[in-house]
């Protein structure tokens, strides 16, 4: 018993090696329910009912934003429905009457069936007249219902705090809510055809207690338990879409890198691709298995369902021939209640499935909505004061910034100045905390403690749409937008029209003219190998991409910035990066401070000034000669990257004669 009516719980995962050994162990999420807003799923009947308003309601309230003439002509078309199937059962019924209950000879009675049968047939072109109706206005308000979730859901991600997305449960949330859009779509369908049903059985319910009180009951017992059946299959695969969100997200990873262009070489080289291939196989198998558990629950539980529904007919159909019996329900009436019954049966049945299928989508909606809640508490705030039009240094003092999930702090205590006019070097081994740096200056995390100041304005209590219209940023895996190559440097500052003609300065000065020109239609190129007709640039291009982009947002901005610069020449040869180098340190102006982060030591000498970071902590500062006299940590990185580039010395071996031993 407590196998059907008790609560739902996931089954142990049947762990497969491959997510042992790519993944660490399973990947599945604990259930408990200890942090859902709706951890007991109580998808019961009585709480499905209870709670149809609020289901339906988010999502309705979207139809009405969308296209409300089109959610009145659905409501319309569908009570006209409800309407037409009452009055097609009386009409049954006077057909039963004429036809059973009638006095005179067979062909009397066949015409006075005759008005009966006249009224039923333009009843069922009424309603299908009605039906094609509401089919075409929902049509029409579904994709609308979805663009406006699906909006909702995107500008949500995009406008959230960088920390928010570096949060693996907010991660995690993200990947579920994606789900509301579509569930709020199908909503719409569900919540048109659970009115259909609501309707018809409401009004075939008033033909039966008309008929006999002893059938409406009746009719409820029939129905309940495909209700409670199709709830306990929907509850299950809910569960387990939850459980399972992270492995399916991992199949599809390994999916993607057998693929992927940046992994081709490595698949075939070092013959990743059958290795992934045989742990893609494992891990679908695990899925597999669930999925067979799923189908094998959910044809017990139906069958157990239609068999107590099938009892609950039983037991209808014995109380109809027990009135016929005792006198209490005339032939033509109990055909017209086996008609009414069999009707209702159905629309309660319809109706119990299709409220299970708004209560299932809804649980996706939900999550929709919680990821909107979450976000919206973790978006990037709104106003604030405007950023002084002239900044005369950028400041941090004693900045710390501790990521939610560490223990230690990635910044500790770290002072820095930016001078407009002044290029300015942040140096140190892989996570010293530079990247967290650069992103505490560019405004996208704010300090934990101490402060971040654009000339005297402290900037928590700044405008920051303002702070990032006044930065810049080129990084060493900056993104390469799978359009245009024109675009590609628009999307510096998108909102800038510019023709060609606008964008050559920022080409030329990126010495990037070689690399359009001999793309097919020049700065029309589409840069995505991923489309036919498209081509794809080398590390080396790309990096001059981007900088033509980061020159035109510097440029087409008039107040005083930063630009950040993080790893830039990376895939560039030795002249072209420094010529790169050059270039970027040009970049700075009366208006504009320049952070150049790099592991290239030869970059960083002619910086105005250094800093030195180690493990969150800031090691030393000052400039390059002031650096190197100290023979501190930098002195001992400049010295080892120098020595990479010394004469080789040949010392002789003793073995061998020399020419002066022959003699």
């Amino acid at each position: 018993m407590k196998r059907f009516f008790g609560p739902v719980t996931m089954a142990d995962p049947q762990v497969s090696d491959a997510e042992h050994e790519l993944f660490g162990g399973p990947l599945r999420y604990d259930m408990g329910w200890s942090q859902h807003e709706h951890a007991t799923l109580d998808l019961t009947m009585m709480s499905a009912l209870r709670s149809m308003p609020t289901l339906v309601g988010a999502t309705l309230r979207m139809a009405w934003q969308a296209d409300r003439r089109a959610l009145l002509s659905v409501g319309v078309s569908e009570i006209g429905q409800g309407i037409a199937a009452a009055a097609g059962l009386l009409a049954v019924n006077a057909v039963m009457h004429a036809l059973l209950a009638g006095n005179g000879s067979a062909a009397e009675r066949l015409h006075a069936l005759l008005p009966g049968l006249l009224a039923a047939a333009a009843i069922g072109v009424i309603n299908s007249a009605l039906s094609a109706w509401s089919t075409s206005r929902a049509g029409r308000l579904e994709p609308k219902v979805e663009r406006i979730a699906t909006t909702q859901y995107l500008a949500a991600a995009a406008s959230v705090e960088l920390e928010a997305i570096d949060d693996p449960d907010f991660r995690r949330l993200v990947d579920i809510a994606q789900h509301g859009p579509g569930s709020a779509r199908r909503m719409i369908s569900a919540c048109v055809a659970a009115l259909n049903g609501l309707i018809s059985l409401i009004t075939t319910a008033g033909v039966l207690a008309v008929l006999h009180p002893v059938l409406l009951p009746m009719l409820i017992l029939i129905a309940a338990p495909r209700g409670w059946g199709a709830m306990r299959v929907a509850q299950e695969r809910y569960v387990s879409v939850m459980s399972w969100i992270e492995h399916v997200r991992a199949s599809r990873l390994i999916g993607n890198l057998l693929t992927e262009r940046t992994a081709a070489q490595e698949v075939r080289l070092h013959a990743v691709g059958d290795f992934l291939l045989s742990r893609y196989e494992q891990m679908a198998e695990s899925a597999e298995a669930e999925q067979e558990r799923l189908a094998s629950n959910k044809a017990l539980t139906e069958w157990v369902a239609s068999a107590l529904s099938g009892l609950a007919m039983a037991a209808t159909y014995g109380a109809m021939f027990w009135l016929i019996m005792d006198g209490h329900m005339s032939l033509a009436v109990a055909g017209t209640a086996v008609i009414a019954v069999r009707t209702g049966s159905a629309s309660l049945g319809a109706l119990v499935m299709n409220i299970n299928q708004l209560h299932e989508e809804s649980l996706y909606v939900r999550d929709h909505g919680r990821f909107l809640t979450q976000a919206a508490q973790r978006t990037l705030p709104a106003g604030g004061a405007p950023v002084p039009e002239r900044v005369r240094e950028i400041v941090l003092d004693q900045v710390t910034y501790r990521y939610p999930d560490r223990d230690t702090a990635a910044l500790d205590s770290v002072s820095l100045t930016l001078p407009m006019g002044s290029v300015t070097a942040v140096v140190g081994e892989n996570g010293s905390g530079k990247s967290t740096l650069m992103k505490i200056l560019s405004g996208m995390l704010l300090p934990e403690a101490g402060t971040l100041r654009w000339g005297d304005a402290d900037l928590t209590g700044l405008d920051r749409s303002q702070v990032f219209e006044r930065v810049s940023l080129l990084t060493q895996d900056f993104q390469r937008w799978p359009v245009t190559a024109a675009m590609n440097i628009r999307l510096g500052r998108p909102d800038h029209p510019a023709t060609d003609q606008d964008l050559k300065p920022s080409v030329d000065y990126a010495v990037a003219g070689p690399v359009i020109a001999k793309l097919p239609d020049g700065l029309r190129s589409l840069l995505a190998r991923m489309f036919r007709g498209a081509i794809e640039l080398s590390g080396g291009e790309w990096q001059k991409v981007g900088l033509a982009r980061t020159h035109w947002r510097s440029s087409t901005s008039h107040a005083d910035g930063v630009l950040i610069v993080d790893e830039p020449t990376s895939a560039l040869d030795p002249e072209a990066e420094i010529e790169a180098f050059d270039r970027i340190r040009r970049l700075a102006a009366p208006n504009r401070a320049v952070v150049l982060v790099t592991h290239r030591m030869s970059g960083v000498r002619h910086a105005d000034h250094i800093y030195v970071l180690n493990n969150g902590h800031l090691a030393e500062h000052g400039t390059h000669d002031e650096l190197i006299a100290a023979r501190g940590r930098y002195a001992t990185m400049f010295d080892a990257q120098a020595a990479q580039y010394a004469p080789t010395v040949t010392i002789p071996n003793p073995a061998t004669p020399t020419v002066s031993d022959q003699v």
